[in-house]
């Protein structure tokens, strides 16, 4: 017998950054509430980036926290490529 795997449920974490302080965790959520977050932010066209793994480590920070120093790398690499792709860097 074939099992269909269940689709996993979106994850959607909202990192907000004003330099220059450190990038803070302003919203999350799984199944229907990351979906919400992941249309309210295409719908305001807030750029968005597919990444699972950093997207597993940031849920584990509280919201409006910043994110640990563990994650400075990860998170700038995202940030400059949305910069990048928004032309403004």
């Amino acid at each position: 017998m074939i099992r269909a795997r269940p689709k996993p449920s979106p994850l959607a974490v909202a990192v907000q950054y004003d330099a220059p302080n450190v990038p803070r965790v302003v919203a999350m959520g799984r199944g229907d509430v990351g979906q919400k977050i992941i249309d309210l932010a295409a719908e305001h066209g807030v750029p968005l980036e597919q990444n699972p793994v950093l997207a597993e480590a940031l849920s584990t920070v509280e919201i409006d926290e910043e994110i640990p120093e563990a994650l400075y790398l990860a998170v700038a690499e995202v940030l400059a490529f949305i910069l990048r792709s928004s032309g403004k860097m």
